[in-house]
């Protein structure tokens, strides 16, 4: 039977977060008021970090600029984005980790709270075809539509995270309580709703909330970056 594997993808599979990475990326290349956005960007990192942020207030924060630019521009932007900070970014122990579940004959999905635009090329470098994000809104079913700067559904974030993996496994005619074996990878307190519903959960590069709740549950912790 199928076995799953679950990754976040901010600080667990890249050493980075890449949400905050293209903030600061359209910040360097004139995109956006670069002081203005800088200094919000660190704020809503910041609340992240400390379990305390307002997802809908920073999405709309995020999303705007994908609003106010053409899907061809965007996409030259995000081009570039991988070139100058992601590709640098990719690590040999991320990638064997993901291997060795495709090898295993394992369902890999990436679930992130960033929106699908930024993190797609990313997960497809880890050689992943099943995303679980935050999806942009676009103003028509062209995928090629423009984009809104609103949510589609429901934010992939916290227990967001647990509505959407459990939409997505029902279109793979698959429930997650049916699987002999799930695993789920992340580093963030702020999914330990999800890391709570999976068989196997592993703690990987966590923060120092989450270690301490690995800690206190017996979980293993996993260091990629170490």
């Amino acid at each position: 039977m199928t076995q799953l594997a679950l990754f976040d993808l901010d600080h667990t599979l890249l050493p980075c977060d890449s949400d905050y990475e293209w903030g600061q990326f359209l910040a360097r290349i004139g995109v956006v008021d670069s002081d203005y956005y800088a200094r919000q960007n660190e704020r809503f990192y910041q609340d992240y970090k400390d379990g305390r942020l307002d997802i809908h207030e920073f999405l709309r924060f995020a999303l705007k600029p994908l609003s106010e630019h053409s899907r061809a521009q965007l996409k030259e932007w995000h081009d570039q984005f991988m070139h100058e900070v992601i590709n640098g970014q990719l690590r040999q122990k991320a990638i064997d980790l993901v291997k060795k579940h495709q090898d295993a004959g394992d369902l890999c999905c990436v679930v992130t709270a960033t929106n699908s635009f930024v993190t797609r090329p990313i997960v497809e470098r880890f050689g992943i075809e099943h995303l679980i994000a935050t999806e942009p809104a676009t103003n028509g079913d062209n995928p090629l539509a423009n984009f809104t700067g609103e949510v589609k559904g429901s934010p992939n974030f916290r227990e967001g995270k647990i509505l959407n993996l459990h939409n997505w496994l029902a279109k793979q005619e698959l429930k997650l309580d049916e699987l002999p074996r799930s695993y789920f990878y992340s580093d963030s307190m702020n999914d330990l709703p999800l890391l709570e519903q999976v068989s196997n959960p592993v703690v990987t590069n966590p923060d120092d909330r989450l270690r301490n709740e690995a800690q206190k549950r017996n979980w293993p912790i996993l260091e990629l970056f170490a």
